[in-house]
């Protein structure tokens, strides 16, 4: 493959890449699929149906301000005499 020097590019000759780029990314990924469907349906004659994977959920941090409100306040400590 020859190698491409992005820095001498234009902004329009990167985004025609990018997007020649992304279309044949879609391609082999929809082709990749395709293959591993088919082989899901044939290893499925073997045992259980085919299960579609499921997508984990996504464990996200809570923002400051939640920590803030669902931890509970400290009562206020009186001073030594």
């Amino acid at each position: 493959m020859a190698k491409i020097d992005l820095d001498a590019m234009s902004i329009e000759e990167l985004a025609v890449l990018r997007d020649g780029v992304s279309a044949k990314l879609l391609e082999k990924v929809a082709a990749r699929q395709v293959e591993l469907e088919a082989e899901m349906e044939r290893l499925s004659q073997y045992g259980k149906p085919a299960k579609k994977a499921l997508v984990a959920p996504v464990v996200t941090k809570p923002k400051k301000s939640e920590k803030k409100q669902d931890q509970p306040s400290e009562p206020p400590v009186a001073e030594a005499a």
